[in-house]
């Protein structure tokens, strides 16, 4: 089954009017848009692909319930424009598909942090590829805005450890996200702090106020106040710094600004309160939803884009629509087959990929081209042999008969072959190794002829072992240009998987050190990296396989040809031996 998404951002639609770019969009899937039926009990056979049916979005699922029939699915959006409408499609119902949940792929690289605090009184995790989980347990919300939420009590903190993608330069932008739900209202009530030295950051709500407020060298910057908060209603709060201004905005409107950047900070994240305020601020007393932090500074639009787009209800339903389910099959769209399966993991597995296993990966692809370009250069040279040797054959044996009526004084009497091949024939019987051997053995006969005596011409047992002997000189040379080149692919043989298992030798080892630097000794945190180190090995592989088989291929031919011409000089010394005997 597929289903078509549609985001408009039109007049008729968001009415969005400024730059969007890479989003990620929320998908609330329930029983009136989403036959939980047909699909399977985790959602795993869900993907998302393009209008065209060509290339898959990377999404991840926050929640799936297939008893309540709720699923809260992240789709990355790839540069969603302003006044415009993009369609992708969902597709579902494959028992046979494994789930395919790329979290870090469904957020761009200028994010840096992402609590969808759907955790269950655990730390909350970090979905973006920033690695920046927090280092406690929360209070658990299960129905918040958007799946579950975290609790604050005024009291109680989360921390979100210090790391370098978190850290901020002096006037760096920044863009912080999240939903808030005010049950309380307090004096400076502060929601998300850092906090350093003399400097401070500072995100909260001041008897319902919300506010920015910015402490750098001594001097302290606050928003404007405007409108207060309704309490125990959700409202998405976005902070846009630039190098000059920071700007906040509730509900996707801009809501006041400081005109200063930001201080440089280097420390943890602390959410729920600022412990280090002179005189011990409140904490904030409510609910948190749907952080985020990115390392940019996000347009009006995207913020807008996000705010509507997670907001549910009506808000949601101008900017995002779905069609009605229809069968794959009927609609022409995209097929998923293993191969197709495969690929998309292996594109996967690629982004967590080290610089050393790309260059080992490199090397291996050089050797695949050295050795498939080899191997072509090989079978056409072969092939041209083969064609060659048998008409060389034809002719032969109508010469083998008798080789005296050959005129070996004559040198183009011998090269036609007693006349029975042309100028024409003979170009194609040159590329014939039997051709080459038997104008070296008539080259020798005709030495003989120019030093006999009154035209006689014998040759001696020596003469007969001697001409044979340059006969097996001839077969060593043509032997030599069979085996040209074929180095080549005993490289990629015996070279290949070496490469390989040094590619992922060195990326396991990085892993493991990484691990053991933040330590994390997750699933999620390690086969990442060991299933990139591994695709080192199977690129090895996939070199010395190929190699393997057209070399065996390769030598069985070579060796038919060295055997054809073994007997071929046995053949032509038995004849000379007959004919001209002492």
């Amino acid at each position: 089954m597929r289903k078509k998404i549609t985001l408009d951002t039109s007049a008729k639609g968001g009415a969005i009017t400024d730059p969007i770019g890479t989003t990620s969009v929320l998908l609330r899937l329930h029983d009136g848009n989403f036959q939980f039926g047909l699909a399977k009990e985790d959602g795993g056979d869900i993907r998302i692909i393009s209008e065209d049916g060509k290339t898959e979005y990377a999404h991840h699922i926050e929640r799936y319930d297939s008893l309540l029939n709720e699923a809260f699915v992240w789709v990355k959006v790839p540069d969603a424009k302003p006044d415009a409408q993009l369609s992708f499609w969902l597709y579902y119902g494959n028992a046979d598909a494994e789930r395919a949940d790329d979290s870090k792929g469904t957020y761009d690289a200028d994010t840096t942090l992402v609590y969808h605090f759907s955790e269950n009184n655990a730390a909350p995790k970090d979905f973006s590829a920033g690695g920046n989980s927090a280092d406690q347990a929360g209070v658990s919300v299960t129905g918040a805005q958007i799946a579950g939420g975290l609790r604050l009590t005024g009291q109680n903190t989360i921390n979100a450890p210090a790391g370098a993608s978190l850290n901020w330069a002096q006037g760096a932008p920044m863009t912080w996200t999240a939903w808030v739900k005010q049950s309380v209202p307090g004096s400076n009530a502060a929601i998300f702090s850092r906090r350093e030295g003399a400097n401070s950051f500072v995100i909260g709500a001041d008897n319902g106020i919300p506010y920015v407020e910015v402490t750098s060298g001594g001097a302290t910057q606050r928003s404007a106040p405007g409108e207060p908060l309704a309490p125990n209603a959700w409202k998405h709060f976005a902070v846009v710094a630039t190098n000059a201004q920071i700007t906040l905005y509730v509900d996707g409107a801009s809501y006041g600004t400081v005109n200063t950047g930001l201080p440089a900070f280097n420390g943890p994240c602390v959410i729920g309160k600022d412990p280090g305020a002179s005189g011990g601020a409140a904490g904030f007393v409510g609910e948190l939803d749907e952080m985020q932090l990115s390392k940019v500074a996000r347009s009006a639009g995207f913020v807008k884009f996000a705010a509507m787009s997670q907001a549910g209800g009506d808000k949601a339903a101008k900017l995002l629509t779905e069609g009605a389910d229809e069968s794959a099959a009927e609609g022409g769209g995209h097929h998923e087959n293993e191969l197709a399966k495969h690929l998309s993991l292996l594109k996967d597995i690629s982004k967590d990929l080290t610089l050393d296993g790309w260059v080992v990966i490199y090397l291996c692809g050089g050797l695949a081209l050295i050795g498939g370009f080899v191997c072509i250069a090989k079978l056409m040279y072969l092939s041209k042999i083969s064609k060659a040797t048998k008409a060389f054959m034809e002719k032969w044996e109508g010469l083998a008969g008798d080789l005296s009526s050959l005129d070996h004084s004559d040198q183009e009497h011998v090269n036609s072959m007693g006349g029975q091949a042309s100028k024409k024939v003979q170009k194609v019987l040159n590329q014939s190794p039997l051709y080459h051997i038997y104008k070296i053995g008539s080259a020798e006969i005709q030495h003989r002829i120019s030093k006999a005596e009154d035209g006689y011409v014998s040759l001696s047992g020596r003469s007969v072992q001697a001409i044979r002997a340059t006969l097996d000189g001839g077969l060593v040379r043509e032997t030599q240009k069979l085996n040209s080149h074929l180095v080549f692919l005993t490289i990629g043989i015996a070279g290949g998987p070496y490469l390989g298992l040094l590619g992922t030798v060195i990326g396991v080892m990085i892993t493991f050190a990484v691990i053991a630097k933040s330590g994390e000794v997750e699933v999620n945190s390690i086969a990442p990296g060991i299933a990139g180190a591994l695709l080192a090995t199977v690129a090895g592989l996939a070199v010395a396989i190929p190699c393997l088989f057209a070399y065996s291929y390769i030598s069985t031919r070579i060796k038919d040809a060295i055997s054809d011409m073994t007997v071929f000089i046995d053949e032509f010394v038995a004849k000379i031996a007959e004919v001209f005997k002492d």
